[in-house]
């Protein structure tokens, strides 16, 4: 964010206002876990008993505010009005792949004379501005305002300092010196390869995987070793001076069972830190270059096929779009992410930020017409034939039940979510949520229902699992760690037109990258439209729109759906969900959260799986929950039952397969019963029935009843 220096400027901005606070420590991310090094390696002094990257240590600024709050402009900026506005000033400009190229108002046209006068980068999706020539940026109303001081005082040009950043605190001072330094210090202290011993110079590379990378291909490219962590030092240099802004650090551990670890840690934090590794060896007339999600495997590509290879400061996770106008020059991208399925997923996504007419995805183009042929996605059936687990999806860490039935979380898809009213259902999506984005789901909230600083509470004491209100030294700590999880949240409330919303949903999926989103509820989207209509009508067609949303944009929605009024004896099925069967007929799961009000011992509370597209298993399991963190746990050892439905729609009664978990020699075994068959059950008052392929209710026969008197719940002994 900026102010202007000579004029009263309009603020809009997607973030609040930080004020620095305290101080926090710097933190280091596991990143990757590889094959086993050789024994020769294993066992040479560099791999034994690695220290802890203690040494860089530093503290840096906590903000009071920076709760992630994505407010998206009433009036958002589209690529045809930013067009029109250049016109109107008699601008030239031409289309980019990702942004419209002007020529720059903050270069005299002396200075730029001999030179490419299109030097000014205007991003077509938010009007973020950028001039590669003098490194001035800032946002679309900055560059009006600019303009606007331009003809007032008959100016052909600006001075580069015209815009000034908003004047830092003394602890935010203090925390830019010291990791200054810090940067300055081990990059003094770091050594390059040529200057190590041949055979320890090998053994290092041999511990990256880089063994046939040369000393002359790492000299190149700055890459130093730093001795006191055993690390790599990958440096970024920028600014108009070229100086050294910020390093990277990878470090290898050698486990016990010669697995290998790798951790890296930036300098600055990772929000700051935009640096395309190996981009000061580009020149001005290179049209090819090969995007990577790591150093070292830039360093392979420059080296083997000598083409400009560049590395994306957060690989696969993020591409921020602050480094779009540095690959604006590029007529052909390469995506070299790694052979993965989420790195594969991150090519295709990245390529739609980039231009889809000009990337490739590991030699297969990234565009696809409308009808494509098996060979254009025979490579895709194979990968996920090759790899299943990863196919499956995220896998929930506190949910372990969830993963037996639904398998994981999967891009792409959209979960319906249900429960009764008061049982805890924007409570346990929170975890829910919260479970996945601590696994590096990047996650967008929109919670219309209440209000974000209740939301954050709720998953804050999630996360440390204990109330902060009799810990409240503990909330530092603990919001520190917080802070730093891929989280952000809409500043919507009360009811909301759905076109604001699917926009700020864009701007977030364009900005963040953002893979999931969790919208509480679609109830508050239907008060804005025409009451003239009909509501079901209208409530058809915004699932509809979230179901677009979701396969266009390869993200995850969570969609929490109000039930139909219910009896209190009555356990909900899929046609309770309220509206139409668009609901269910458009989602690809289909969640309930059941809850027997009448009853207040533990298995009060159970979560039903009623649809699952993937792969059609369904059932149900019990939920406990825990008033002191606000968390939704499995039962005790010994007293859970997971049922797992699987049928088909004939009139036969269905065959139900028990899984019992059995204690043998201090190992959890899955001991399969034959499948039996079973009669049906007798309709008594109020069952809920769990039919196959995700159906629930229809008649008694063939259908296995959840619920009832006589019935076995999911969290019953057999």
């Amino acid at each position: 964010m900026w102010r202007f220096s000579s004029v009263p400027r309009r603020i809009s901005c997607l973030f609040p206002l930080r004020k620095a606070r305290t101080l926090r420590h710097f933190s280091i991310f596991l990143v990757k876990h590889s094959t086993v090094w050789p024994a020769s390696v294993r066992a040479s002094p560099v791999c034994l008993r690695l220290p802890r990257l203690a040494e860089v240590s530093f503290s840096r600024s906590f903000r009071k505010n920076a709760t992630s709050t994505l407010d998206f402009p009433i009036t958002p900026i589209t690529v045809t009005d930013i067009k029109q506005y250049l016109r109107s000033k008699d601008i030239p400009f031409h289309d980019g792949y990702s942004c419209l190229h002007a020529p720059s108002i903050f270069l005299e046209p002396t200075e730029a004379t001999g030179r490419d006068v299109f030097t000014l980068f205007i991003d077509k999706t938010t009007g973020q501005f950028l001039c590669k020539e003098t490194l001035v940026e800032g946002s679309w109303e900055d560059l009006q305002d600019c303009m606007e001081v331009m003809r007032q005082d008959g100016r052909s040009s600006l001075s580069p300092n015209v815009l000034l950043g908003y004047p830092e605190s003394p602890e935010e001072e203090e925390v830019r010196v010291m990791e200054l330094r810090e940067v300055q210090r081990i990059w003094s202290a770091s050594v390059s390869f040529s200057d190590l011993l041949d055979e320890e110079a090998q053994l290092v590379k041999t511990m990256f995987q880089m063994a046939k990378v040369t000393n002359a291909t790492l000299k190149r490219f700055g890459v130093r070793f730093f001795k006191p962590t055993k690390s790599l030092v990958f440096p970024w240099f920028g600014g108009r001076d070229s100086s050294l802004r910020g390093l990277k650090l990878l470090t290898a551990k050698c486990d016990q069972d010669g697995s290998v670890t790798y951790a890296d840690a930036t300098l600055p934090k990772p929000s700051a830190y935009h640096n395309l590794f190996g981009l000061p060896l580009v020149g001005r007339k290179d049209s090819e270059v090969v995007l990577t999600g790591r150093e070292v495997d830039a360093l392979a590509v420059s080296q083997a096929t000598g083409l400009p290879s560049l590395t994306l400061p957060r690989g696969v996770s993020c591409l921020p779009p602050v480094l779009l106008p540095y690959l604006e020059q590029f007529k052909r991208v390469t995506l070299w992410l790694g052979g993965d399925m989420t790195s594969w997923e991150a090519s295709k996504i990245f390529s739609r930020k980039l231009g889809l007419k000009r990337c490739s995805l590991a030699s297969i183009p990234a565009s696809h017409k409308s009808i494509v042929s098996f060979r254009q996605l025979r490579d895709d059936v194979y990968g996920e034939l090759a790899n299943t687990e990863l196919v499956a999806g995220v896998k929930w860490g506190r949910f372990p039940d969830l993963n037996k039935i639904l398998k994981g979380h999967r891009k792409g898809e959209l979960t319906v979510f249900t429960g009764p009213t008061g049982s805890g259902k924007t409570t346990f999506i929170s975890e829910f949520a919260l479970d996945l984005c601590s696994q590096g789901v990047n996650t967008l909230w929109g919670s219309f229902e209440i209000n974000n600083v209740r939301l954050a509470k709720i998953m804050l004491t999630q996360f440390c699992m204990q109330r902060l209100e009799d810990n409240l030294e503990q909330y530092d700590a603990w919001a520190d760690k917080f802070e730093d999880l891929p989280l952000y949240f809409m500043t919507f409330h009360g009811q909301q037109n759905i076109k604001n919303v699917l926009d700020t949903m864009h701007h977030a999926v364009y900005l963040y990258d953002i893979s999931h989103v969790v919208i509480d509820n679609l109830q508050f989207m239907m008060g804005q439209e025409n009451l003239s209509v009909d509501k079901f009508a209208i409530q058809d067609r915004i699932i509809g729109a979230f179901r677009k949303f979701a396969t266009h944009s390869s993200c995850h929605v969570t969609l929490i759906i109000h039930p139909r009024k219910e009896e209190d004896d009555k356990e909900l099925q899929t046609a309770s969900i309220f509206g139409t069967a668009k609901a269910s007929q458009e989602a690809d799961n289909v969640l309930i959260l059941q809850e027997k009000k009448l009853v207040t011992a533990p298995g009060r509370r159970s979560l039903q799986i009623a649809k699952n597209r993937f792969d059609g298993d369904v059932g149900i399991f019990a939920l406990e929950f825990n008033k002191s963190s606000l968390t939704f746990s499995p039962p005790l050892k010994g007293k859970n039952k997971l049922r797992k439905v699987n049928g088909d729609k004939s009139d036969t009664p269905e065959k139900v397969e028990k899984v019992e978990k059995v204690e043998k020699v201090g190992k959890v075994e899955k001991v399969e019963k034959l499948p039996r068959a079973t009669k049906a059950p007798k309709v008594e008052k109020g069952p809920a029935r769990v039919g196959g392929k995700g159906a629930v209710g229809g008649s008694a026969k063939g259908s296995a009843g959840v619920g009832g008197e006589k019935q076995k719940t999911g969290c019953e002994e057999g």
